[in-house]
């Protein structure tokens, strides 16, 4: 029974966590449209709702290519296609037009969790023409996201649903693949996720052809892949290039390519399967995710000037101690740096003070990489290396970025909670504040 309690402890904290480290973020969902008919749907749809009443930007795309293939069955319409595109034709786009809209009403079902919701035009296309001699007539791609709209939606607390059409400055409508707008949607926001929702969830060993060191569990699902083990996978299994699994893979290494930080596959099917994705460490499908600690490594002895450049703005203005060469050199096992193109845009440091207690020091960003948001990422670092050697908590001292470590999840508390040795050497008329983040 107590191992029972405290396993729901441990998940409790671990959606705590997520919830402070992803609350305000742009999270796009690409549905497929089997989805919708799943006796889970509306559990889906509860789930999403909860998402966006707690503080998330949710936006969502549906696919409609099997309810589009039944509504032009119906009218003894024909699809042809070409390069695994749909052509749509003069007298299909109506239907087609018809059957997107059917599929983005399903889920205006949100509102019965009392969120509010809208369909709307925020995706202007432009048509493919002609491609390897065949006209491809009313099927397009996106030509613009209309940014401004949809930012409007967003900050009112609504949820955007986009199908699958789009329309030229004359009003001409396309067809445009639901993968492509999610893509587009997702980059232009800035989103911090994609998810993937299939009826075929995430990979599953032994389904294909995979690297030895692949994550998975005891049930034969693939945890989560680096872009370099994905591409693999889909260099091994070329012949399949086909198979839904594998075109859902190649969609997400789109996304992080387009910039999404995490992609994750999940099987629309499974009760809770976004919560326990985005709340839990291990997850219920399969995350994609970008190498974003490719550029960050430990510090080297021919980096010290590089760290003292970067610091040194900030240590004449006040906002770090002085650090001298040498006490870089002492402690260089615990500084980590943002390598980009061989040079080092920005560092930071995580000193052990006992008592499970780690801090984050020395934090520093090139001006003109800050728009990468190198901070954020080191500081993330930091926090995930922290969680892995067992500290309970990490801490920062600040006399004037409060407010961003307050975006990251830490609180204010009294200098009193510092570890002893910290305690005492504390500086008490430099009066920093102290800012903490228990770690799950």
């Amino acid at each position: 029974m107590d191992t029972i309690k405290l396993s729901r402890v441990e998940l409790i904290r671990e959606a705590f966590h997520y919830q402070n480290r992803f609350e305000g973020s742009t999270m796009v969902f690409k549905i497929d449209c089997p989805i919708i008919d799943d006796p889970h749907f509306s559990s889906l749809m509860k789930d999403m709702a909860l998402l966006a009443k707690t503080g998330f930007r949710v936006v969502i795309v549906p696919s409609a290519k099997e309810w589009i293939d039944s509504v032009l069955k119906e009218y003894g319409i024909i699809s042809n296609y070409h390069e695994n595109l749909r052509i749509t034709t003069s007298e299909s786009i109506s239907f087609v037009e018809m059957a997107a809209f059917h599929v983005a009403t399903r889920f205006m079902t949100l509102s019965a969790s009392r969120v509010d919701a809208i369909i709307g035009n925020f995706v202007r296309a432009r048509g493919l023409g002609v491609i390897n001699g065949v006209d491809m007539q009313h099927t397009g791609v996106v030509d613009k996201v209309l940014l401004d709209s949809l930012e409007q939606v967003l900050k009112q607390g609504m949820v955007p649903i986009l199908p699958c059409i789009g329309w030229s400055p004359v009003g001409k409508p396309y067809n445009v693949a639901s993968d492509e707008i999610a893509l587009a949607i997702a980059s232009a926001l800035g989103a911090i996720k994609l998810f993937i929702v299939s009826i075929d969830g995430c990979l599953k060993a032994g389904m294909y052809d995979m690297p030895e060191a692949t994550e998975i569990d005891e049930n034969g699902r693939v945890i989560r892949l680096s872009p370099q083990e994905a591409y693999r996978i889909l260099a091994a299994n070329t012949d399949r290039a086909q198979d839904t699994s594998l075109k859902l893979l190649n969609l997400g290494l789109r996304a992080t390519k387009a910039g999404v930080e995490r992609v994750h596959i999940i099987d629309g099917r499974e009760e809770g399967a976004i919560l326990k994705e985005l709340f839990s460490n291990m997850g219920a499908g399969t995350m994609l995710y970008t190498d974003e600690h490719e550029a960050i490594r430990t510090l080297h002895n021919s980096d010290i000037p590089d760290v003292l450049r970067l610091m040194e703005p900030l240590m004449q203005k006040g906002v770090l101690i002085r650090r001298t060469p040498e006490a870089i050199q002492e402690k260089k096992d615990d500084y980590i740096v943002a390598d980009i193109d061989g040079s080092i845009r920005a560092c930071a440091a995580l000193h052990d003070w006992g008592e499970k207690q780690a801090e984050i020091a020395a934090l520093a960003t090139d001006p003109a990489f800050t728009a990468m948001g190198l901070g954020r990422r080191l500081v993330n670092y930091l926090i995930e290396k922290a969680a892995k050697k067992g500290f309970e908590r990490v801490f920062v001292l600040t006399i004037t970025t409060q407010d961003w470590f307050e975006t990251l999840g830490f609180k204010e508390t009294p200098v009193e909670t510092l570890p002893t040795r910290k305690r005492r050497s504390y500086n008490r008329q430099r009066k920093s504040k102290v800012f903490a983040l228990k770690l799950p």
